[in-house]
């Protein structure tokens, strides 16, 4: 064997072990990557499954739908499982009259807004999902672009003829496409062991409709009066109630504190919301600096990797004014994008507290179905929420006169 030199050994060991430290430092910072956001609960009231509203764009009957399973747990009436579609065809069939009978001078499309489904329950009742499922065709969960084409392609055809008197049987036809779809709304059932009408069956549940208020916080219209919100879905035109911005983020927090779930509309469509589970407000232009990268790198992002790399971990947040988010309104950025629940509150791991979201889009996420949605976010993204008139601080109802 040859014989090695005190200084080979030394230097050989040198060489072995210098490469290790930079890559044990590239380990630590890929980990410190792939934990990215960690969420400890603060508060988290109850709230029914996850649903899946799948290829159809029903998240405002969802949404609320979960809001009021959430309200009759919290009032200690047991976990209900209730059936979106009733709401969805009663509502299209309403909304189609209304277009009808404008001349079309109001959309027709399946959006709505959680006033639709207050309607619905206080006007046509409820039935819970067993009795209607409303799905007939072949899939286990909502596929609507067939549904949605074709009912909207009656009622447009209906009004291009322009007859001079409507027949009375049109409402058959426009019903008969949704009892095709979504299958017939019942006018009795009877659910374990009892007889209802749809009606019967809501007055059972025991929920008050009068006593549910909607919210919101823009400038172009005077604080503390209502106002109808101008979004497409609202076709209703059915009335919020207008805070001052941090008031109306005052709302939220005693909501949650005092046990109360929120019913959430919001823009979604923004580079801080992604589809794993995240909602935030992160400067765009100071990308490069917040990530860590070299403006050249950053500029050469696709828009899909700028997103990534702004929800990838906590990174600071911009400062949301009341004249930023009218701005937004305003300007068609902030949309009536989506209907999620809102139903706890959360700290990442360093501190700074998030809204829990119940979404609507199944459990194959990160979070299996919830997002964890920041201050900023909800202050600069809201467009409307739905609480029980309760769970508005006593001083602010007094404010808006609600008693």
């Amino acid at each position: 064997m040859k014989k090695i030199s005190r200084f080979a050994k030394v230097t050989a060991f040198l060489l072995a072990t210098v490469p290790t430290l930079p890559a044990a430092a590239q380990e630590e910072q890929k980990k410190e990557q792939e934990e990215g956001f960690r969420f400890t609960v603060v508060k988290e009231n109850p709230i029914t499954s996850v649903k899946n509203q799948n290829r159809s764009s029903t998240c405002w009957s969802f949404s609320s739908i979960g809001f009021f399973e959430a309200e009759l747990l919290r009032k200690g009436k047991g976990e209900h499982d209730l059936s979106e579609m009733f709401v969805v065809h009663k509502t299209m069939e309403d909304r189609a009259e209304r277009t009808v009978r404008l001349h079309g001078d109001v959309s027709f499309s399946p959006g709505g807004s959680f006033y639709d489904v207050a309607y619905c329950w206080r006007n046509y009742g409820m039935v819970p999902q067993e009795v209607m499922p409303g799905i007939l065709y072949g899939d286990t969960l909502p596929v609507h672009n067939e549904l949605d084409a074709v009912a909207e392609g009656y009622v447009k055809a209906l009004i291009a003829s322009n007859p001079r008197k409507l027949t009375p049987v049109w409402k058959n036809g426009l019903r008969g496409i949704y009892d095709a779809y979504l299958g017939v709304c019942p006018e009795e059932f009877v659910y374990q062991g009892k007889k209802y009408t749809p009606k019967s069956y809501a007055e059972s549940l025991g929920l008050d409709m009068d006593d549910y208020v909607s919210l919101t916080s823009f400038t172009h219209h005077p604080y503390y009066t209502t106002f109808a919100l101008e979004i497409q879905d609202n076709w209703r035109q059915a009335q919020s109630y207008n805070l001052p911005l941090d008031e109306f983020m005052q709302v939220f927090r005693h909501a949650l504190n005092e046990g109360y779930t929120i019913a959430w509309g919001a823009d979604v469509s923004e580079t801080g919301f992604n589809r794993q589970g995240i909602g935030v407000v992160v400067d765009e232009g100071k990308g490069a600096d917040l990530t860590g990268s070299d403006m050249a790198r950053w500029l050469g992002l696709s828009a899909a990797d700028r997103k990534k790399e702004l929800t990838s971990k906590p990174l600071p947040e911009m400062e949301v004014t009341p004249e930023m988010r009218q701005t937004g309104y305003d300007n068609w950025e902030t949309t009536d994008d989506h209907g999620m629940l809102i139903y706890g509150l959360a700290k990442d791991q360093d501190g700074k507290e998030y809204y829990m979201v119940k979404n609507s889009w199944g459990t194959a996420s990160k979070y299996q179905g919830i997002w964890y949605v920041s201050e900023a976010f909800v202050r600069y993204k809201t467009i409307n929420i739905l609480v029980h008139r309760e769970a508005v601080p006593k001083d602010i109802r007094k404010k808006l006169g609600i008693k």
